[in-house]
């Protein structure tokens, strides 16, 4: 099949995915793919991360088999999701620096990360986490979340997305609705979150409220709500989630990527091609799926397939397809490719990284040391008069 003609707009479904793959460098098969499919955007992990000079490089060298530019993107949230550690070094994790409870630094990091994202290559960050830190998820989320009172997972959220912003990166709330009273790893499981719909919105779903302006995307994680929608079905498949709530409910206007479509959590409630077509049908605009080019290229023939057989869904893809467009004509700078750095860039980048991770260390010990400081004070018997 031919993913890049046919009717019903199915020459544009390539703006519906972002795709990843295997390479550390361009390879006949992968300007296969890029040629055929023309994604909206790229996504690297680990896997494909050599050096700071090659990453990018790579991503130049995929800019040039795609027509529109590309989203270049990565998972970066410092701590445990940390694509960066082995060339440029850790990054503290989100808990680290909120435990600062200095709202500079949260943006400090922000522009850090940013500027780590920028000088590889990236312009799409997929971060903050604005999951609350329950109990429930802390087996599974841990160091990701930040709080459980989503006022301050919000000030935590904005601080570091202007952070992003002023490095020329674009950030990603999520896991929408919010994985945190989820006790699954929905990598691996669907969770099932019991809890009403009056509940979420004044905890989980407060964050994607406040900052609705915010975020350039938010993405929607593989959990299932079913005093919401009455089912299973996970949230990233769910019209009631995402154009009901996400959309009319809560207004936000720009871009709803799903979490990767590979994951055991979606692939629990539909196979990788039907959840690529109910995505977007539920109102998704973007596709992600991260690994295997076999569950690319069905994810890419059922939308055309669903296209080219449904007026209904046909212009469903072409809103979203014209709101990516739209969205990336805005963000044409952002999109621009950035040159491979210099040695002398990369050992600055990672100083400046370093440098960071100490100041975070010891202001979060210095808080530490002055509420335990307090806690002992106020524990203290005042003696009678």
């Amino acid at each position: 099949m031919d993913i890049s003609g046919g009717k019903s707009g199915a020459h544009d479904i390539g703006q519906l995915l972002i795709v990843g793959f295997d390479a550390t460098e361009m390879t006949p098969r992968l300007i296969s793919l890029l040629t055929r499919l023309q994604p909206a955007g790229v996504i690297l992990f680990a896997r494909n991360i050599k050096t700071p000079q090659q990453t990018c490089s790579l991503l130049r060298d995929c800019q040039k088999f795609v027509s529109t530019p590309l989203f270049t993107c990565v998972d970066l949230e410092g701590g445990r999701v940390d694509r960066f550690r082995d060339v440029l070094g850790p990054s503290p994790s989100a808990a680290d620096v909120f435990a600062t409870g200095d709202r500079k630094l949260f943006r400090k990091y922000g522009q850090v990360i940013g500027e780590n994202c920028r000088a590889l290559g990236f312009n799409v960050d997929f971060a903050p986490v604005l999951d609350l830190a329950f109990e429930a998820s802390r087996g599974v989320l841990s160091s990701r979340t930040v709080s459980a009172n989503p006022r301050e997972t919000v000030a935590y959220a904005r601080e570091f997305l202007a952070g992003l912003r002023a490095a020329g990166v674009l950030g990603c709330g999520k896991h929408f609705p919010g994985l945190g009273e989820g006790t699954l790893d929905s990598h691996h499981q669907l969770p099932v979150i019991e809890k009403p719909l009056k509940k979420l919105l004044a905890e989980d779903l407060l964050p994607y409220r406040l900052l609705r302006a915010s975020m350039p995307l938010v993405m929607i994680s593989h959990a299932a709500y079913p005093q919401v929608t009455h089912d299973r079905t996970p949230a990233s498949l769910s019209k009631v989630w995402i154009t009901g709530i996400l959309r009319q409910r809560i207004g936000y206007r720009k871009l709803v990527v799903s979490d990767d479509l590979e994951m055991g959590g979606v692939l629990s409630a539909a196979p990788v091609g039907e959840a690529a077509v109910e995505h977007i049908r539920a109102g998704g605009d973007l596709c992600l799926l991260c690994h295997r080019e076999d569950y690319i290229t069905q994810a890419c023939e059922n939308l055309v397939h669903a296209a080219e057989n449904d007026p209904k869904f046909a212009k469903r893809v072409s809103e979203s397809v014209r709101r990516v467009l739209a969205f990336k004509m805005k963000s044409a700078k952002i999109l621009r490719m950035t040159k491979p750095p210099s040695a002398s860039t990369v050992e600055k980048l990672s100083r400046k990284l370093w440098e960071f991770g100490e100041q975070v260390r010891l202001e979060a010990l210095a808080r530490a040391e002055t509420n335990r400081h307090r806690h002992r004070h106020r524990n203290v018997r005042q003696p009678r008069a």
